[in-house]
């Protein structure tokens, strides 16, 4: 008998989720490498960085599963039912998210239909866009006398519509930050507009840790039009307060804004 196929037969099933990180691939953590070197099967989505596919053992399957608005090449349902088959087929699954698994990545139903089907689990933190991307502005979203807290919360509900979520923390002083909202922006800003807002600063973030990032910042009154104008697209994400002023560009744009 092959070795490979000895090996698929006595391999002891296990799924471990990893988070890869926002993009970077200098962001995963050293245990995600590890984990990835000792996989028989890499199930990964359209977020994570290819380039973290080179630590996967050269024999071990390679499957795409990835996820962006509106555009799955599976569903939820089907990407579970495929790691317990390959956890049980070829021994090691490690499904490699964006982010970190838990932080709207859909982790936590992952790790419930692998506990189900009696698959023993593990899981890899990463480290979150909704953290990371903001940081690596230099926009902190706590600040001494500015921002006590925030949020991080989903731009769009399964059903597709606006979180209520936003509307209850547009009332607080809280740095918001927005996940996969870019084709909500509009209504987002609406919200807080409507609690009197429209000078609050906002930056949206897109492609954020790679080397085709790119940032705009402005107020809820003008965001939209220069997101518009700049021709940003998804993946980007959203943050929302006095803390965006931090930024050192902000103060230069506001002047650009109001001069032109």
């Amino acid at each position: 008998m092959h070795e490979q196929q000895v090996k698929k037969m006595n391999a002891y099933p296990k799924i471990t989720l990893v988070g890869a990180g926002p993009g970077d691939t200098d962001l995963i953590s050293l245990k995600g490498l590890k984990a990835l070197s000792t996989a028989d099967v890499v199930l990964y989505d359209a977020l994570v960085n290819e380039e973290l596919l080179e630590y996967v053992p050269k024999e071990a399957l390679r499957v795409f599963v990835g996820k962006r608005a509106n555009q799955h090449a599976y569903s939820q349902q089907q990407i579970n039912e495929m790691m317990v088959a390959y956890a049980r087929s070829n021994g090691h699954v490690v499904r490699l998210k964006g982010g970190d698994p838990f932080v709207f990545g859909r982790g936590g139903e992952e790790l419930d239909h692998a506990a189900l089907c009696g698959i023993p689990t593990a899981v890899v933190p990463g480290i979150s866009s909704a953290v990371a991307l903001a940081g690596l502005q230099g926009i902190p979203l706590t600040y001494r006398g500015i921002s006590e807290s925030f949020w991080v919360i989903t731009g769009a509900t399964t059903a597709g519509v606006i979180s209520q979520d936003i509307h209850a923390a547009a009332k607080t002083g809280a740095t918001v930050v927005i996940l996969m909202g870019l084709n909500k922006l509009t209504e987002i800003v609406t919200v807080f507009r409507n609690e009197g807002k429209g000078n609050l600063p906002i930056a949206v973030i897109q492609n954020g840790s790679m080397p085709d990032e790119k940032i705009v910042l402005g107020t809820i009154d003008t965001i939209v039009a220069h997101v518009k104008d700049q021709g940003i697209g998804a993946p980007a994400v959203i943050v929302i307060g006095e803390v965006v002023a931090k930024h050192k560009q902000f103060g230069l744009e506001q002047a650009n804004a109001i001069a032109v």
